[in-house]
């Protein structure tokens, strides 16, 4: 299906010197083959020849995802999608995919490049709402990392808290570490519902962001401190992803995330978003080479930051933007 397979393979080997080449030339497949992007460039009068450099390139607002199939080539080429989720009523996203197993050993790839072997966790996912609905990536992610960890104790939860606390006790001598992979309500749920938990010296909590109109949106410090105290670590982990995108982003503590090798980030200007910033402050437009078959070039709704030694900090999201599943904790 057109260069899907080419990308694919120069992806998972991409050398950080080749990104730019690589993005560009992802650019002009793209330009020509996805009906809505080119459409969208017409649009903007871009003269295609120009685009030289990244910061050329222009992004595709996020929003397309909720009105149109963003493919490239036909979209009877393709056999399955993901969604986003979202409160009843709700225009959600669709992200057409080329390879169901690509993206989940894409992810594998940046998982471990982070935090080693996954067979070196017994992975719990605390997922309800994702759990309850077809076609979320994350909980297709989280399946394929269950089933890596190689773990009989590994598996997901819905709303069982009692459940998963026998299971943390159970395998707090563990030699193996253990990852809580938890969507945030469900997390501070746990938090403050009064059950005992015993200190674990191998435990990973990490949230995926998501509140989904359960409760009032918190601060992120606010969060973390909470699930700090109950969860007696010394930092909470976080993943940065989200529907339209095939790659993931992670947050070892303070919400500070390092940017997979197949990731860009570079911020506009939150008043023009035809400009980039000329801060360290602004909107995030995201390159996500792993979308070689849609659109790589994502304009979000998200509002971020670089800070001192280049991590990218996530600060919520602009005014007015629509609740998204994956609604990021407001900075």
């Amino acid at each position: 299906m057109l260069e899907f397979k080419s990308f694919s393979e120069r992806i998972s080997i991409l050398d950080a010197d080749r990104f730019e080449d690589l993005a560009l030339e992802l650019f002009h497949l793209q330009s020509i083959e996805n009906e809505v992007y080119k459409s969208y460039l017409k649009a903007r009068k871009i003269d295609l020849k120009s685009i030289k450099t990244l910061t050329s390139i222009p992004f595709l607002p996020i929003r397309f995802f909720k009105d149109f199939p963003v493919v490239c080539g036909k979209v009877n080429s393709f056999n399955s999608f993901y969604s986003s989720s979202g409160t009843t009523g709700m225009i959600t996203s669709k992200h057409f995919i080329w390879s169901e197993s690509w993206y989940l050993d894409h992810a594998q790839r940046i998982f471990e490049k982070e935090y080693g072997a996954l067979k070196d966790y017994h992975v719990l996912a605390l997922l309800p709402a994702y759990l309850e609905r077809p076609g979320s990536s994350l909980v297709s992610m989280a399946k394929h990392f269950i089933e890596k960890s190689g773990s009989e104790h590994s598996g997901f939860y819905l709303y069982n808290q009692d459940e998963l606390l026998k299971k943390l006790d159970q395998l707090k001598d563990d030699s193996r570490q253990v990852l809580l992979l938890g969507v945030t309500f469900a997390l501070l749920d746990l938090a403050e519902s009064g059950k005992a938990l015993s200190p674990m010296k191998n435990l990973i909590v990490m949230e995926t962001g998501g509140m989904k109109g359960r409760r009032k949106e918190m601060i992120r410090e606010e969060v973390h401190d909470i699930l700090k105290g109950y969860f007696k670590v010394n930092s909470i982990h976080s993943e940065y992803g989200m529907t339209e995108l095939m790659s993931q982003a992670y947050s070892k503590g303070d919400g500070k995330y390092t940017l997979p090798f197949s990731m860009r980030v570079m911020l506009r200007d939150v008043n023009d978003p035809l400009s980039w910033s000329g801060r360290s402050q602004g909107g995030i437009n995201v390159i996500d080479l792993a979308n070689f078959h849609s659109c790589a070039f994502i304009e979000t709704q998200d509002l971020g930051r670089f800070d001192e030694d280049g991590f990218l900090e996530v600060l919520g999201r602009f005014d007015n933007s629509e609740i998204r599943g994956c609604n990021l904790l407001v900075q």
